[in-house]
């Protein structure tokens, strides 16, 4: 008998990119500092459309359309927590 995540992975057809960026494991000080530098720690297209002082269109996060989101997320708390935890750095300028 199959098991329903067994057949919903077969249907993601990004089920495979994803096992890999969440198997990823961070060991290098200047990788974690690229992935930290790359993803972004909130999404850069959020914004509100001011005129004239008054809030007129707000556009909501569009990052969380990309299918990757979760796992780049848990990418770079990776990168973050292993220059914190194991690199003893300052992480607060990623923040």
């Amino acid at each position: 008998m199959t098991s329903f995540s067994h057949i919903r992975h077969h249907r993601d057809f990004l089920f495979p990119i994803r096992q890999w960026l969440n198997s990823l494991e961070i060991h290098n000080p200047e990788l974690a500092h690229t992935l930290c530098k790359l993803i972004p720690a909130q999404c850069p297209f959020e914004r509100d459309i001011v005129v004239l002082g008054r809030k007129i269109l707000h556009i909501p996060p569009m990052c969380k359309l990309n299918p990757l989101y979760e796992e780049f997320v848990s990418l770079r708390f990776k990168a973050l927590c292993y220059l914190a935890d194991e690199c003893g750095e300052d992480i607060t300028a990623y923040c």
